[in-house]
């Protein structure tokens, strides 16, 4: 069974950082496209960023310039570089993988406030 954990959320003032990553277990097989979305309270999951096997990367237009999304194959893991972060990134950060099927972390919260 595959279990993604996530770590990495917390509290950070507007013009922050910070990093979240996302770990694979329970299977020997790299990944194909991994991701992290979003979840804002009252708001529907939307996609940050995603990265293929090869690292080809695509974000959404709102994290572009900030965020860096990035992955290390041998170890099934992802990791969500955010940078200058605003108050409006506040949200529940999931991790997703796939490997024919979707997978989810448990998700992490991040808060940006003064």
């Amino acid at each position: 069974q595959v279990h993604l954990v996530e770590s990495g959320g917390g509290l950070v003032q507007p013009g922050g950082s910070l990093r979240l990553s996302c770990a694979a277990s329970g299977t020997i097989f790299v990944a194909n496209a991994m991701a992290y979305y979003r979840q804002a309270p009252g708001k529907q999951r939307e996609l940050v960023a995603r990265i293929t096997r090869a690292g080809t990367t695509t974000y959404s237009a709102s994290v572009k310039g900030r965020f860096t999304i990035s992955r290390d194959n041998a170890k099934n893991t992802v990791w969500l570089q955010m940078n200058s972060l605003k108050p409006e990134d506040t949200a529940v950060y999931y991790c997703q993988a796939d490997w024919g099927r979707g997978y989810w972390g448990q998700g992490t919260q991040v808060t940006v406030s003064s």
